[in-house]
Formats: structure tokens, sequence, C-alpha cells
């Protein structure tokens, strides 16, 4: 039996609660008559896949957005008026906000960060010495050991996450959301944002704590919310309920419908990693790739899992290993030579670094290999139409033609395109970084489709995604990486539960 959070007596009132919260968009339900309570110095852990509704109900709560139905109090205040105030409102009412990309000037020092737009003055000139005084006071109130002169961009990522804390703790906020906030650290430096985090909570402030790590959810939080397609699937007391209970509300019994990859594949090694070290992030990695096989890659945010695929294809130096490719040793490995060779990589921010937008879906498909489609370095356009209309077609992109740009394109759209360049290239070897973030259930069933197909050609690929119940779909071996550390294998076929249960498993 799952532990069902008990209510609490009538003097704790809460300092933030939804009462049947109702959020839609267009063709989706995000939040379906959700009730959510959290009490003073209260740790709450939220918790479930993504697309659960996670961060729909942390925008209702921080007023970036309002309910269609429903509502919102906080300190025993009703958050209600215009959209377009509710964000200023509900920080009146002590709610704060750390996501996992850090609003910190890198060019200020410490305490410019920590008091910025709220300059101590003296005499109409800001009183720096004052500013540094109180910047040692909000940072010793979380135990946090950093120099208030120094500059933001020579702190390591967890002093600077610990300097966001401590920013959003000052004026005592009732609320703080702390949004995967451990996901870029080391194992050593996550222990400083644990602590800040219990000293939060002595301090009275209630602290809803997005992450999938449960070794430190449960040594931070004393119970958790649980999101499932929109709803509340169980509120539950963490210390009488296990992981493999966790997995079960997150997961439900919906995954059962897809079967999981069942296939043999070839025992020709394509790429051999051996003995790879990048610190901080990998540590003594060694796996096989064969011809023909789909090599999933599991693991939480900042387990090291881009850091890998990046370092294999040449975009990040290693200090220790070596890659042998069809045979060939390659000790530090050069991404444009990597390409040459017959690698593809898609990277995990696929706005930021996959596409040029307002290029066509031409452009953005023939750019892997200009010399197919030139004579004598001038482009052949009807030639980069045919061929780019080939694509198209096999990766199944809808656009009104191939000249369309690129970012006017939906995301799953945006996504086949930069795949399907690397399918243009004739690429042996795909790296593919969370190749399904951000597209729409087709747009995933098709993505999932190709990389079958791929691999049927003999085409060997390497698959991340942060979408565990989706891996046994498509691979027919997974690594789960923990840690920057290869710690075990599965073999299709998979089951979902168990690669869950181990994936946040202490460790």
């Amino acid at each position: 039996m799952t532990a069902v959070l008990t209510q609490q007596a009538d003097d704790a009132a809460p300092v933030a609660s939804i009462l049947n919260g109702c959020k839609r968009y267009p063709g989706v339900v995000a939040l379906d008559n959700v009730t959510f309570h959290l009490r003073r110095g209260e740790v709450r852990a939220l918790l479930g896949k993504n697309g659960a509704g996670k961060s729909t109900l942390i925008r209702m709560l921080t007023g970036s957005e309002q309910l269609d139905s429903g509502s919102v109090t906080l300190s025993g205040t009703l958050l209600e008026g215009r959209e377009a105030t509710l964000t200023r409102r509900a920080a009146a009412l002590g709610v704060r906000a750390v996501y996992q990309e850090l609003s910190l000037v890198e060019g200020l020092t410490v305490a410019e960060n920590l008091c910025l737009g709220e300059w101590p003055r003296r005499g109409g000139m800001i009183d720096f010495s004052q500013m540094a005084a109180q910047a040692r006071h909000n940072l010793s109130q979380l135990g946090i050991v950093v120099d208030p002169l120094a500059l933001v961009e020579s702190l390591s990522p967890a002093q600077k996450q610990l300097v966001e804390i401590a920013r959003v703790m000052k004026g005592r906020p009732q609320l703080v959301i702390l949004d995967e906030p451990t996901s870029s650290l080391a194992s050593a430096e996550v222990e400083l944002v644990i602590e800040a985090v219990k000293k939060m909570s002595a301090l009275g402030t209630a602290v809803i704590y997005v992450s999938h790590r449960m070794d430190e959810i449960r040594r931070i939080a004393s119970s958790a919310t649980i999101m499932r397609d929109g709803r509340v699937a169980g509120d539950v007391a963490l210390q009488n309920t296990t992981t493999h209970q966790v997995v079960e509300l997150m997961l439900g019994g919906e995954h059962s419908a897809d079967l999981p990859v069942q296939r043999a594949v070839s025992d020709d090694a394509v790429l051999e990693v051996r003995n790879l070290n990048h610190p901080p992030r990998l540590d003594d990695i060694s796996f096989t790739l064969h011809r023909g096989e789909v090599l999933g890659i599991a693991g939480l945010l900042g387990s090291g899992r881009s850091e890998l695929l990046k370092a294999i294809v040449g975009l990040e130096p290693f200090t220790a290993g070596e890659i042998i490719f069809n045979g060939q040793r390659l000790e530090q490995p050069d991404y444009a030579d990597m390409l040459q060779r017959g690698f593809g990589y898609t990277p995990e921010n696929r706005k930021e670094a996959g596409i040029i937008p307002l290029l066509g879906v031409d452009e953005n498909t023939v750019i892997t290999n200009r010399h197919r489609v030139s004579d004598r370095g001038v482009l052949r356009w009807p030639r980069i139409k045919a061929l780019t209309g080939e694509i198209m077609r096999r990766m199944s992109v809808k656009a009104a033609s191939s000249v369309t740009p690129v970012g006017t394109l939906s995301g799953g759209n945006q996504q086949k395109v930069v795949i399907g360049r690397w399918v243009y290239a004739g690429s042996q070897v795909l790296l593919l970084d969370e190749p399904t973030r951000g597209v729409d259930i087709e747009a995933k069933q098709q993505i999932y489709r190709i990389v079958r197909e791929l691999a049927q050609e003999g085409k060997s690929v390497v698959f991340i995604s942060s979408e565990v119940e989706e891996l046994p779909l498509v691979c027919d071996r997974i690594l789960l990486l923990q840690h920057g550390v290869l710690t075990r294998e599965f073999v299709a076929p998979v089951n979902a539960d168990e690669l869950m249960s181990a994936i946040l498993s202490v460790h």
C-alpha cells in the first residue's frame, strides 16, 4: 500500500493551495481538476514524467499563467485579476522560483546580483559596503560560503545555484519552487544545495522540489505529489512509500499497451568507446555499438548523457580513453573529421543549436553535404529541391514547400528535418540527443519508425531520452548512466517499470 498524506492540524494553514484547478491548451489538458496544498516549512517533492503537468502547476502558483477554472490561494489570499499582473501579485504574496536556467548576471558580483533592482543607497549613491554586508547576511542564513565581492562568472556551477537560491530567499518568501536545482551539478556539489534547502525549511519557508533523483528527494522532502497526465496521481508520505510504488504512480498502466523492441542485432562492432574520462561528467566509460543497433542511454538530467555524445563526436575534449570506429583508433576526435567519417549528431537544444530558423527546409537539409548539390561551387537548386523532397517524404515532414523557413514549422517537423539532414548525408552512426523532446505524439511515433528503419538498413544509432518509457519502444539495448558512470545494461525486450525503478533508485 502507498502511504497517503494525512490531513494536518487546522492551525497549520496552507501557504499555497490550488483547488479544482483546470488548464487546457490546444489539444492538451495540462491540468485536470488538480487540488494541491502546501504548508509552512514543508518540503514537497513534485514528481512525474515529462508532460505530466508539473510545469503547468508551477506556472499557476507563480502567476505566469491563469487557470481556466478553479482557484489559486497564496498565504490566505486568492490570486486573481488580470493575467498580466498575476506574476507581480504572486511575488508580493511571497512566491519565488529558481529554474534550471539561472538568471544571474555573470559580469556582476555576488552582492550586486543579490541586490539587483534593490540597491541600498546613501546620499543618493549606491552604498556598496552596505550591499556587501546584506549579501553576507543573506548567504550566511543558508550556510553558503561565497565571497560577496566575487564575480558570478568566477563561481562553480554549485556556487551559482546557491547564490540564485540566496537571492530568492531575500525578504523571507512563503514559498520557493526549485526546478531541478541539482541537474547540472556533480555529486559532491549536490550536498551544498541539500543543506541550503534544509535551512530554508527550518526558517519556515515552504519548498516545492522538482527532481527525479530519489536519493536526494528522500533526504530533503517528507512528502511528494506525483502527477500523471495532468492529474494528481497521489500525495504520499515518502517515509512509507517505496520507489517502486512511486514509479507505479508516475507511469500507471498505460505504457504497457506499447510493445518493446524485440530484435537480435549483429555482433559486428561499429563504434567502441574505451575508458573514456571527461571530468567532472564522465568516469571510465566503455561500451560497444553494433551495426544495425539502436543503443539507448538512460539517466537523469546532469548524469553526463549529453557530454558523452559531444565527446564521441568531437565537440568536447576528453582527458583519457579512446574511440575506435570501424577498427581505427581515434584518441581525440575532431568534429569536422567525425562528420566526414560518417557520424551524424542532433543536439539536445534543437532551436538553439539544431536549426537555422530563417533558412528553408531545403538549405537546412543539404547543409551537411553541399558538394552533392553543387557544380564547381555553384548550388544547383533543382537538384536541391529534388533531394530535399525525397528526405521530406521519407521523414514525413509537413511543410508548404521545401523552401518554407524551418523556424515556422512545428517542433516535431523541425526535429524530423534535423534528423533528415544526416539521412541525406548518408551518416552511418547517428547520435541523437533528446530527438523527441517537445514534439507531439504523432511526431514521436514517426521518429520511432524512422530510427527503426535506419537500424534495419544497417545504420547504428545512439538514442538519448529523458522520457524513460519511450526507450524500450525504440532501443535494442539500453545503458544506464548515473553520476557519470555506466551502472547497468538492459537488453530488449526491456520492461519500462524496471528501467524507471533502476533510474530512480538510490545509488
